[in-house]
């Protein structure tokens, strides 16, 4: 087991990472009350849930499965939350347990960052994508048929407990859709983990267990330090959104139904590349690797025919990063160099955008 530490002062806290972690005690350690609100979904639940009930058994213990889908991740499914724990006279000292992928792990921290003004909450994600983007770092959040994670808040775990061994099950878009956030990094911050990367995607993809280890440890260890240097989203946290502000638009377009978060943001990262090359910022002889790379992950590379240029800029208006009605963009100065931008015009980004969805 390897166990790494996101250094948050007093909301510090552990990532235990390994194969068979469920059942061997490390969400009991971490729930402080003799209440416990166990939240997931029914696939997951058929799978892990038992595991995860043993392990709490001599607690107050409840569970709540909910509907299984990006398109329910709303304001009335995080409602169930908070009456399923009124309903169970939940108190203060009471833990939720978000055993699941991004949905859970998201609304799960929301609910706690709100029930009685904030609880704790153990993230226990069963995703490749939860497990090294969305259950590190406390960004806890609602969708809004107008916009992606437009309702939430910044609200840190007691620990993150990241079970390899629960991969296994994982169907194989599901593990795709991790590994966009996994190239992520590499192409934001850690050139020599981009670099590994070209060279193990094929082990990923078949899911070798060391290789898997090896990228998850490492884009939880790239994710840890930049939420202690940012955990609000002031400056450089900003960079882990590389593809999002696209990938959001193509989810927001699409109304969630036709791709999952992973493979949006995965074209989403292929055009912010193409669009820093444009602007004359990255080398163009990049893009062929990358593009090959994201490939050999089954990630998608252009946005799906139906979303026009307008849509587009209409839906990246509505972004989290815009300040004063100028859509940012975190774009590449070079493979493991991002920033965070507005520096170009609206003229550059909608004759790119034009290419882009005409192709």
């Amino acid at each position: 087991m390897r166990t790494l530490q996101v250094e948050l002062g007093q909301r510090s806290y552990p990532i235990y990472i390994g194969e068979s972690l469920l059942g061997e005690g490390l969400i009991r350690r971490h729930i402080k009350g003799k209440q416990a609100l166990v939240v997931s979904n029914q696939v997951i639940a058929d799978h892990y849930l038992p595991q995860v009930l043993e392990e709490l058994e001599g607690l107050e213990c409840h569970t709540l499965i909910l509907p299984d889908g990006e398109q329910y991740k709303t304001l009335d499914t995080l409602n169930t939350i908070f009456s399923a724990l009124l309903e169970h006279g939940h108190n203060r000292s009471t833990t939720l347990v978000a055993l699941g992928g991004g949905v859970v792990g998201d609304m799960v921290g929301f609910a706690a960052a709100c029930y009685q003004r904030g609880v704790d909450f153990i993230q226990v994600p069963t995703t490749l994508l939860a497990q090294v983007d969305s259950s590190v770092g406390g960004k806890t959040a609602v969708n809004h048929s107008l916009g992606k994670n437009m309702i939430g808040a910044f609200y840190q775990p007691n620990a993150v407990i990241i079970d390899t061994q629960v991969l296994t099950t994982l169907p194989q878009r599901e593990l795709s859709a991790g590994l966009a956030e996994v190239i992520k990094y590499g192409l934001i911050r850690d050139q020599e983990f981009y670099q590994w990367l070209e060279q193990n995607i094929a082990l990923l993809m078949q899911r070798d267990a060391q290789a898997l280890i090896h990228a998850i440890e490492q884009s939880c260890i790239n994710k840890a330090q930049v939420v202690a240097e940012d955990e609000t989203e002031q400056g450089n946290r900003a960079l882990l959104n590389l593809g999002h502000t696209f990938g959001h638009a193509i989810e927001t377009a699409t109304n969630y139904s036709l791709w999952l978060h992973g493979e949006a943001v995965g074209a989403g990262m292929m055009m912010a590349a193409e669009f820093s090359a444009a602007l004359g910022w990255l080398d163009k002889g990049q893009l062929p690797a990358l593009a090959a790379l994201l490939e050999a992950a089954g990630l998608p590379l252009t946005p799906p025919a139906e979303i026009s240029a307008e849509d587009f800029v209409t839906l990246m208006s509505r972004d989290k990063k815009v300040l004063t009605g100028q859509i940012r963009l975190v774009l590449l100065k070079a493979i493991g160099e991002a920033v965070v931008t507005e520096n170009f015009s609206n003229e550059a980004l909608m004759a790119y955008l034009n290419s882009i969805c005409e192709a």
